[in-house]
Parts: C-alpha cells; sequence; structure tokens
C-alpha cells in the first residue's frame, strides 16, 4: 500500500513576522497634524544688508563734503537730481528740527529693537526690510554722534535734491533716509501680504487653526 507524502503547513508564525507591520509606520496620533518646518534663520541678511548700505552712506557723505561743501549745486541726470550740502539738525527729509538729541535716542532705539528682533527672523524679505532700516538708522545716528556739534546733536549730512536744487521740488535727503523709506515700505508690503517675519504667513496659520 503506497502512502502520500504529507504537506506541511506553512509556518504562519514566521511568515507574520515577514509582514510588515503598518502601525510601525503610521504617526502616533493621527489627527494632530506635523509641524511644518521652519526655514532658516536670517539674521546674517540683516546683518550683511545694514553693513553695506551703512557703508555707502558713509564714503558717500565723506566725499560729498570733501568736494561739494560751500559750492553750488551740482546738476546730474538732466537735472532730476542736485547734488548739495545741507547740514540737518532734524529727521528725515529736514523734518523736525530742534530734536536732534530726541531723534538720536529714538534713532538708537530702532537699532537695539532690530538686532533683538534679527534672531528671530526667518524671512529673506523681513531681513532685507529691516537690514535696510537698520542702515538708514545707524547711518544717520553715526552722524549724530561723530559729526559737529556732536554729542548726540550732531548734524546729518544731506546732499540729494530732487528735481530742483535748495529742496524746492522735494525736501533733501540722503543715503541712509532712502534706506529707511525703502526699507519700510517693504516691511508694510509684507505686513499686507500676510507675510510674517519668522517665516510663516498668516493664512497658513488660520488653516493650521481650522485642522487643530
Amino acid at each position: 500500500m503506497s502512502t502520500e507524502p504529507s504537506h506541511s503547513e506553512p509556518d504562519t508564525e514566521a511568515a507574520a513576522e515577514a509582514l510588515p507591520d503598518p502601525a510601525a509606520d503610521a504617526p502616533e496620533n493621527p489627527e494632530v497634524p506635523a509641524k511644518p518646518l521652519l526655514p532658516k534663520r536670517r539674521v546674517g541678511w540683516v546683518f550683511a544688508i545694514a553693513v553695506v548700505f551703512w557703508a555707502i552712506d558713509l564714503v558717500t557723505k565723506n566725499l560729498v563734503t570733501a568736494n561739494l561743501e560751500g559750492k553750488e549745486p551740482v546738476r546730474i541726470l538732466g537735472g532730476l537730481i542736485y547734488l548739495q550740502v545741507i547740514r540737518n539738525p532734524g529727521a528725515a527729509f529736514s523734518m523736525a528740527t530742534g530734536m536732534t538729541w530726541v531723534l538720536a535716542l529714538v534713532a538708537l532705539a530702532v537699532v537695539i529693537a532690530i538686532v533683538w528682533l534679527a534672531r528671530r527672523l526667518r524671512s529673506i524679505g523681513w531681513a532685507i526690510g529691516l537690514g535696510l532700516v537698520l542702515a538708514g538708522a545707524t547711518g544717520n545716528l553715526t552722524d549724530r554722534i561723530f559729526r559737529a556739534p556732536g554729542g548726540l546733536q550732531g548734524h546729518v549730512v544731506d546732499f540729494i535734491s530732487a528735481f530742483a536744487p535748495n529742496g524746492r521740488g522735494f525736501a533733501i535727503f540722503n543715503i541712509a533716509d532712502s534706506a529707511i523709506c525703502v526699507g519700510g515700505a517693504l516691511i508694510v508690503l509684507l505686513s499686507l501680504l500676510g507675510k510674517d517675519y519668522d517665516g510663516t504667513s498668516t493664512k497658513d496659520k488660520k488653516k493650521q487653526e481650522e485642522q487643530a
């Protein structure tokens, strides 16, 4: 009598171990969304831009005081710009004259605030804007400290008169004033677009709040 070979049942325990465990790759709590990765910090951008534009402001002021002070306005760009040196005791665009030391303290406070905020920056746009504001505030503060009469009352060197000489077409200003205006405008624009200094946006925050 012939006997048929017996077929052993598969090792169910070994097969179960070979199969991947779907629970191992699943998040601990799928209802909680993963936090998005934050952009890199942009501290370097702030200070790099501030140093570059502070240096441009300082060099241009020294050049015009050495070559143009006491002379007639120099017409360039077909009359779009006139170069002439004006010693300004007031704020940007010759405003708030007679409050020199107050303006110096305000500029110093702006510099400190930007330096404190810079370590938390993750937005390149905000870094550029704050870098320009920092350059402008530092540039005019340098004049307040080191130019006559000194002691936080030094007069800022203005030398750009747009459209007409002697500030008749527009207030006379300098590179620092321009940096403050451009940087401030950029920060306002980013705020209106919902872009925050930490690299996030108000739209993303609203979505996270709705999902929570």
